[in-house]
């Protein structure tokens, strides 16, 4: 099979087009053909070597959606030619073939693409951890979305619509923010306008916000504590650097900041999100958005991209 390999850590240009075995499932594991791949942030940090359990060679990737082929002992639950979602590969997703835990493996709804299902199992399992769990989000609170036209953004926006929060997005480029809008956010704001803040604050008549979805920490979190509201939490979801932060801010709102890793959550709870996730995608109150679909061949330009400012949807490889 064809399969991206990592032979050094470094930046996307270490990635390389060879051909591999086609892996075995053994017990509890589950051999599935791949249709469509996810590509995340976190892909291009296990890249470069932020993660010290992965050792070299590797194949990158995580997500992805595609067709049972088989299954191996205790793992009969998932019958050949089912449409499954891939949340998390033990041999990676950058590839023709994978093999992951049967526990890892989600129902796809028939109506639901192969391209749609790779990008659901990071992006909306971190939105709706960061809402529901994190932050226990309640119809009629206000929550600001950073980086909103991107991956998690977006679903955010569809979880939050359906609890009944009012939404504030914030997108870098004219086509983001239209996207953002098209999505139903209540108010889409240019976060590289200078007054951006004081719009935030304007908007909620000076009470702030209840919550905010913070991707990039390093650069807004300072800014995103005099935002909130009595009672406010943060959530940081994305973070590139060290931080500073006036910890009076929080003291005067007895506000919280709170981390979340979609890496920690276990398989029993994981299973309970993507129950949430189906009954969307069945619903249609959840309609994953694909910014840019490429071949696998060009898996350096898809992790460039996906690192690039402006995101607007979720970017596929197709093997």
């Amino acid at each position: 099979m064809q399969a991206i390999r990592v032979h050094q850590f470094g930046g996307p240009e270490v990635l390389r087009l060879e051909e591999q075995p086609r892996p075995t499932p053994g017990p509890g594991e589950v051999l599935v053909k791949i249709k469509a791949i996810g590509v995340n942030p976190v892909d291009t940090y296990w890249v470069a070597g932020a993660n010290p359990a992965v050792s070299l060679p590797f194949t990158p990737g995580l997500d992805a959606a595609g067709v049972v082929e088989a299954a191996g002992e205790a793992a009969d639950a998932w019958q050949p030619g089912a449409r499954v979602i891939v949340a998390g590969s033990l041999t990676g997703t950058y590839a023709e073939w994978t093999v992951a835990k049967a526990s890892r493996l989600h129902p796809l709804p028939d109506k639901t693409s192969f391209a749609e299902g790779a990008s659901l199992p990071i992006p909306y399992g971190t939105a709706h951890r960061a809402l529901f769990h994190r932050a226990q989000a309640k119809a009629g609170e206000t929550v600001l979305i950073h980086g909103a036209s991107g991956g998690v953004g977006l679903a955010a926006i569809q979880f939050a619509k359906t609890a009944g929060l009012t939404i504030i997005g914030t997108a870098g480029t004219a086509a983001g923010r239209q996207l953002v809008q098209d999505q139903g956010a209540h108010h889409v704001l240019d976060h590289t306008d200078p007054d951006y803040l004081q719009q935030i604050h304007s908007l909620t008549h000076g009470r702030g916000v209840d919550l905010i979805l913070e991707m990039l920490a390093n650069i807004n979190l300072g800014k995103d504590l005099p935002l909130l509201a009595r009672g406010g939490r943060v959530i940081v979801i994305g973070n590139r650097g060290q931080v500073e932060i006036n910890a009076r801010d929080l003291m005067i709102r007895e506000a919280d900041v709170r981390g979340m890793l979609l890496f920690n959550v276990p398989d029993d709870e994981l299973r309970a999100v993507h129950r949430e996730i189906f009954s969307g995608l069945e619903k249609g109150t959840l309609r994953p958005i694909i910014g840019k679909e490429l071949p696998l061949s060009e898996a350096a330009l898809a992790q460039k991209s996906v690192m690039q400012s402006g995101a607007r949807g979720k970017i596929i490889l197709v093997p």
